[in-house]
């Protein structure tokens, strides 16, 4: 009985983790062709055809970039990215969290 009440209780606290609203903070990457780094504020959906918003470092200001990919390589992770106020793409590689 006693580990019925255990296998339910850990069962009951993994699902409330999983239901739970994850914290998010922002995810830090290096943008090579540009030679500076660029961070992708909190709240912004990672996904292809999703619109972001970055703080590209080597210009200091904030844009909207549209997601064309993500893959993982190795200890990281590869974003490309269609920059709207350059007319160009882009790759950052980011922290893999």
């Amino acid at each position: 009985m006693k580990k019925i009440v255990l296998v339910g209780s850990v069962i009951l606290i993994w699902m409330s983790y999983i239901d739970s609203p994850r914290i998010s903070f922002a995810w830090d990457g290096y943008d090579y062709e540009k030679g500076d780094y660029i961070e992708i504020k909190k709240g912004n959906l990672v996904r292809k055809d999703e619109t972001i918003e970055i703080y590209d470092y080597s210009d200091n200001e904030y844009k909207d970039v549209e997601v064309e990919s993500i893959e993982k390589s190795g200890n990281s992770v590869e974003i490309e990215v269609y920059d709207y106020d350059t007319d160009e793409y882009r790759t950052f590689e980011m922290e893999d969290n």
